[in-house]
């Protein structure tokens, strides 16, 4: 039995950014029952060198979107996102 790359990275990458939006929703919910700001979260840092929540964020999805579209023989799409992205 064979399998394409497709086949094998996809599932992997919807399990992530499920696990991804189930972790997000349940810190929204802390923050909310704690009456933290959410921003507080989004904005933070675990280690100074570190990129914020939100920019993690948006290269896992930004990864799997390219990652998708370039196993589907397809040019990603270009976004917002990741025009903004700067590995600096």
């Amino acid at each position: 039995m064979t399998i394409s790359m497709y086949q094998a990275a996809i599932p992997v990458f919807r399990k992530m950014l499920t696990n991804l939006k189930a972790i997000l929703e349940k810190a929204a919910a802390h923050a909310q029952a704690k009456k933290i700001d959410e921003s507080a979260l989004v904005n933070a840092r675990l280690f100074p060198d570190m990129f914020t929540l939100t920019r993690q964020v948006q290269i896992a999805t930004s990864f799997a979107v390219g990652t998708g579209a370039r196993l589907a023989g397809m040019e990603p799409p270009a976004s917002r996102i990741t025009s903004r992205i700067s590995w600096n």
